[in-house]
């Protein structure tokens, strides 16, 4: 099949073909891109090859001669590695290769490694998703994106074949920012939801009274009307298949250690957000950190229980 050739992208590199990466890198096969892909976990890069990928050692052999290159990193040292590395992406990648990063990092490492590609002539976007891997799984992901305008127009068809959403945040850096704000909220969200879900059950109020009240009435908001914790109100979400992970709790508490991390260095009082991270904390040490993070909600009930 002839590879899919739109705004000068027709071949694209993909490193990181975890959770979220392999989804996202099947969805830009299925919309016709020829990618080439690699993974640490050999298993991963088989799968990606089943569905078509071409499989690379490397990520600088994936990146090599391709016109865009997506990486998807569990942290900021996993991405300043695989690109400021002798031999990495900034030494492999081709001339006017656009970099998209869709990792969740640290702000700083974000603007360093597009400080780096800037400096290589290369056009380069934080691009941080929403979504977990149900979203990428259906391409739904909402991109928070950091960096050049001309370049997040460039990007417009990689963000469609893999997501819903592409919203462009401002300079560099901007989309982690926007990431990491966002799921502080989240997490913050997510706690007060359990309490109000778990104190309305002991005074009297069954899961779907409140439910129906709240879905509708001022404390609405996506952790009750889409992801409630408790079984029942909402079937979908994870309290209705034993809290298996759309999102982990561990992952929840390092976007909130990255909030804190910010919120520290810019001189921001977030104690909402550190209140939630602690909860996380306590959470991932008792042994939840692979649970949904909404499971939360369990931790909370046996605090007074």
């Amino acid at each position: 099949m002839t590879a899919r050739t739109v705004a000068g992208i027709g071949t694209v590199g993909f490193a990181g073909l975890g959770n979220m990466g392999l989804p996202m890198a099947r969805n830009l096969l299925g919309a016709g891109f020829a990618v080439t892909g690699c993974d640490l976990q050999e298993s991963r890069a088989r799968a990606f090859a089943a569905a078509g990928g071409t499989v690379a050692a490397t990520a600088a052999e994936a990146a090599r001669g391709a016109d865009a290159v997506l990486t998807m990193f569990p942290g900021g040292e996993d991405v300043r590695r695989a690109y400021l590395e002798a031999g990495g992406i900034l030494d492999s990648a081709a001339a006017g290769a656009l970099l998209l990063d869709c990792s969740t990092i640290d702000v700083a490492a974000a603007r360093e490694v597009a400080a780096a590609a800037a400096e290589r002539g290369f056009a380069m976007l934080d691009a941080p998703v929403s979504g977990g891997v149900a979203g990428a799984e259906a391409g739904t992901l909402t991109f928070m994106v950091g960096g050049d305008a001309a370049a997040f127009a460039r990007a417009g068809p990689l963000f469609a074949a893999a997501g819903k959403n592409a919203i462009h945040a401002g300079a560099a850096g901007n989309g982690q920012a926007a990431k990491i704000c966002n799921n502080m909220l989240l997490g913050v969200s997510m706690v007060g939801t359990a309490e109000a879900f778990l104190l309305a059950e002991k005074l009297g109020l069954t899961t779907q009274a409140f439910f129906d009240v709240a879905a509708v009435s001022s404390g609405q908001c996506w952790s009750v009307s889409q992801y409630c914790p408790l079984p029942g109100p909402v079937p979908a979400s994870p309290a209705n298949r034993g809290y298996a992970p759309g999102f982990a709790a561990a992952l929840m508490l390092k976007d909130l250690r990255l909030a804190r991390q910010a919120a520290e260095e810019c001189g921001a009082a977030t104690p909402l957000g550190a209140h939630a991270a602690d909860i996380y904390e306590k959470m991932n040490a008792e042994g939840g950190g692979g649970e949904d993070f909404s499971a939360v909600v369990n931790l909370i009930r046996r605090l007074r229980s």
